[in-house]
């Protein structure tokens, strides 16, 4: 095994089969292995499905070195395993096979949770091409892997990388009149954090700006939520990379929402990095 792999779940569903499609381009696009993972109830169940997107794979891409993997067990737990030493891994939306059912309506979300490395959840109708643009959610510094990720990504494509930062305006007390007059304008405290606000991108990029020269790159600060805004930005990109987050504080519950509203509602693919 090498962390150059592309790992794809299949299941013999048609979901499985884009996201086989998909992931035979990254590998390509990679120059990496392409590792086929099958997760059923008996080993028996995964060998006539690994051997049909074998074939497809062979008849679509001859020179594309491939490896599969059956597994027993559920379909979460063994991509989650194989994550772990992969470039990337692959798997599609919805799963009805009897092979531990990729999917189930839920395991791209499940799986987000648990995956080691990058997750792309094929969505959508978009074709595997290079013109589209790369969008990137951009939350907080936390998400430098994503934002990472997204970069080297734009790079491979040849496209532009658009990076949205989102915030809703949140409530700001009024300051009291102070007791004795100053002199100047007064600042508005909602001015004052909008301003804060939208300069998080452009710090946040710097470095990678730097970094990625030749990926041209354009930062907006929106004022919606998040998931809103990136869901928006889906309908003509051809792909959306976020950060995964588990925080759970009652502070910040925006964080945990960008990542499972765009799995269910993307209309490109997604891909999900985790945090570090």
């Amino acid at each position: 095994m090498t962390h150059n792999d592309v790992v794809v779940g299949v299941d013999g569903t048609l979901s499985s089969t884009r996201a086989l499609d998909w992931a035979a381009g990254e590998a390509i696009r990679r120059g990496a292995e392409l590792r086929l993972v099958c997760a059923a109830s008996d080993r028996d169940e995964a060998a006539p499905i690994l051997g049909a997107a074998v074939a497809r794979v062979h008849e679509r891409h001859p020179g594309l070195p491939v490896r599969t993997v059956a597994a027993e067990g559920g379909a979460v737990r063994e991509l989650a395993r194989q994550s772990a030493d992969a470039a990337l891994t692959v798997v599609g939306t919805r799963g009805m096979g009897r092979a531990a059912g990729l999917l189930l309506g839920s395991v791209s979300l499940r799986l987000s949770r648990r995956v080691r490395g990058p997750l792309l959840v094929v969505r959508g109708d978009h074709p595997c091409d290079k013109g589209r643009e790369v969008v990137l959610g951009l939350e907080d510094d936390t998400d430098e892997r994503a934002a990472v990720y997204a970069f080297e990504e734009a790079r491979r494509r040849g496209a532009h990388l658009r990076v949205l930062h989102s915030w809703s305006h949140r409530h700001v007390t009024p300051a009291l009149p102070p007791l004795v007059p100053t002199e100047g304008r007064r600042r508005d405290p909602a001015t004052s954090y909008e301003r804060v606000e939208e300069a998080v991108p452009r710090f946040a990029l710097a470095a990678l700006r730097e970094r990625y020269a030749d990926v041209p790159v354009k930062a907006v600060t929106v004022r919606t939520s998040a998931p809103e805004a990136l869901l928006e930005s889906t309908r003509e990109a051809g792909l959306v990379v976020v950060g995964s987050h588990h925080r759970t504080s009652p502070v910040a519950p925006h964080h945990t929402q960008v990542a499972p509203v765009l799995l269910r509602r993307a209309h490109c693919p997604v891909v999900v990095v985790p945090a570090a």
